[in-house]
Parts: C-alpha cells; sequence; structure tokens
C-alpha cells in the first residue's frame, strides 16, 4: 500500500464521478432551460433507446437522473448540516487551557487542536477548508504521553492530506453513483491505505511503533467508537485489527486485490456512456 496507489484511487474515482454528474447536470439544465444540448451523454440515451424501440426506458432514464442529482444535493447538505451542529456541540464541551496548551506544543500556536471534556476516547479530524484535530480528555487521561504524542501524529498526517475532504468526496461518488461498483471498493480501500501511511508516519515521527501499538490497542479494549453522520478522520475507526497487524509485521507484503468482476462491470458500464458520447459527436 502506497501513497500513489491512494492517489490513483482518489483521482480516477473523481474522474469517472465528474463526467457522469457534469453530463447529467447538463442535461437537467436543458430541460428546466430548454437548451438544445447536442453532446451529452443521457441525451444520446434517450435517442439510442428510442432507435431500439425502448422508448418508455426514457422515464426510468429520467428518473435515475434527477435522483442521482437530489441524493448528491441531500448528501452535501446533511454533510454540512451534522458538522456544524458537531462543531457548535464541540465548542460547548471545549477546555480552552488544555486546547491552548495543545496548539503552543503541536502546532507552534496556531489553532489545529480542539480539546474536549469527554470521558470517552476520541481522536479525529475534521473539516474541509481549514481541518481540525479534535481529542477528548478521555483519551488524554488513558494514554501515555508517548502513546499521545502517536496518535497526534497520525492525526496531523489526516490533517496536512486533508483526508476529511477526501473521504466525504469518495463516499459522495460511491453512495450517489452506485451502478459503478468499483467507487465503493475505491472508498473503502482508500481508507485503509491512507491509515496505514497515517501510521507509518507517526512510526517514522517517534522511530519506534510500540507507542502507536499500543495506543491502539487500548482504545481496541475500551470498544469501538460510534460513528458520527459526516465525513471524518478517525485514529481507531478503521481496519484496526490490520493496522495492528501491519504494525507487528510491517515487511510482510499484503497485495491489493482488486476486485476484477467489480471492475470490469464498472469498465463495461463506462465505456458504454464513452460510446454513447462518441455516437453524439459522429
Amino acid at each position: 500500500m502506497s501513497k500513489r496507489q491512494s492517489s490513483f484511487m482518489f483521482n480516477l474515482s473523481l474522474i469517472i464521478s465528474g463526467t457522469i454528474f457534469i453530463q447529467m447536470a447538463i442535461y437537467v439544465l436543458s430541460m428546466l432551460a430548454g437548451w438544445n444540448v447536442k453532446f451529452n451523454i443521457v441525451e444520446v440515451c434517450h435517442s439510442w433507446l428510442k432507435a431500439i424501440g425502448l422508448s418508455s426506458l426514457e422515464y426510468a432514464l429520467d428518473a435515475l437522473v434527477i435522483y442521482t442529482l437530489l441524493f448528491s444535493i441531500w448528501h452535501i447538505a446533511s454533510q454540512f448540516f451534522y458538522a456544524s451542529r458537531l462543531k457548535k456541540h464541540f465548542e460547548q464541551y471545549k477546555d480552552n487551557l488544555l486546547t491552548n496548551d495543545m496548539n503552543q506544543t503541536h502546532s507552534s500556536g496556531k489553532k489545529d487542536f480542539i480539546i474536549i471534556s469527554n470521558p470517552a476516547p476520541i481522536a479525529i479530524t475534521m473539516g474541509f477548508v481549514k481541518p481540525k484535530i479534535v481529542i477528548s480528555t478521555g483519551l488524554i487521561n488513558l494514554l501515555t504521553d508517548d502513546e499521545l504524542k502517536a496518535v497526534i501524529s497520525h492525526e496531523i498526517y489526516h490533517k496536512d492530506n486533508r483526508d476529511p475532504l477526501k473521504i466525504f468526496l469518495l463516499s459522495l461518488c460511491a453512495s450517489t453513483i452506485g451502478y459503478i461498483p468499483i467507487l465503493k471498493w475505491f472508498n473503502h480501500q482508500y481508507r485503509i491505505i491512507q491509515e496505514v501511511l497515517a501510521d507509518e508516519f507517526a512510526i517514522r515521527k517517534q522511530e519506534t511503533s510500540v507507542n502507536l501499538g499500543s495506543a491502539l490497542l487500548k482504545m481496541l479494549k475500551v470498544g469501538k467508537q460510534d460513528k458520527m453522520p459526516f465525513a471524518y478522520a478517525s485514529f481507531a475507526d478503521t481496519s484496526v485489527n490490520y493496522r495492528i497487524e501491519h504494525i507487528l509485521n510491517p515487511l510482510k507484503y499484503v497485495p491489493c486485490e482488486v476486485p476484477y468482476k467489480k471492475a470490469f462491470l464498472s469498465l463495461a458500464i463506462f465505456i458504454l456512456l464513452c460510446a454513447f458520447f462518441i455516437y453524439a459527436l459522429a
């Protein structure tokens, strides 16, 4: 697993999804504004369905396009709603003294950290434009200083890589364009790779894997955190058992097994859409 693999998955997901989203948006705008859009995949689908005598499927195609766009809007709106509500909740339980100390110690005075008074061990990175690292007093009390530093380094990697935004974009693509099944696999695999890369970053920082591994084990014993209804990067929320195995044996090669059936099906669907587009240009 490497940074190159995660970048490839992220970029390919955006290219596939962006192509489909743009075509659907143009199609809806053409219907609403009465535009004559010739070079549009969905418009070509209409013509093709008429040509083979399946004009009744036009309505199903319209429903698919409208549903996809409305679901995307709902997904984006709910993301901002829940994130905004939780941010206000965190502000209410914010420990100002610990927050200032943490920012002075680990971010040179920048406001990258928020420490909240909560008995549950929490360590997440949230936010799109300016990601923040949220740590609970329960986590601080649970871990030793060196273990806490390992967790902080892990979350700093997520913050610097803007993983909350990337995770949200991939989950949006996977949930709204479910008829391209490889997108769901990309979304799941990207999360695992980024967690492993964040672990490796923390290990390089301390030049030992002991503290990171013991922190993961302690949080695993406490219990799995409840998932929050918005995109974020969490220290102990994704593939914990696999990460512990990787920490114990980092030299073990684990191949990234591509689901070939999903890949071929996704490729066939995407090529079919591209074929419609080429037909329109011709």
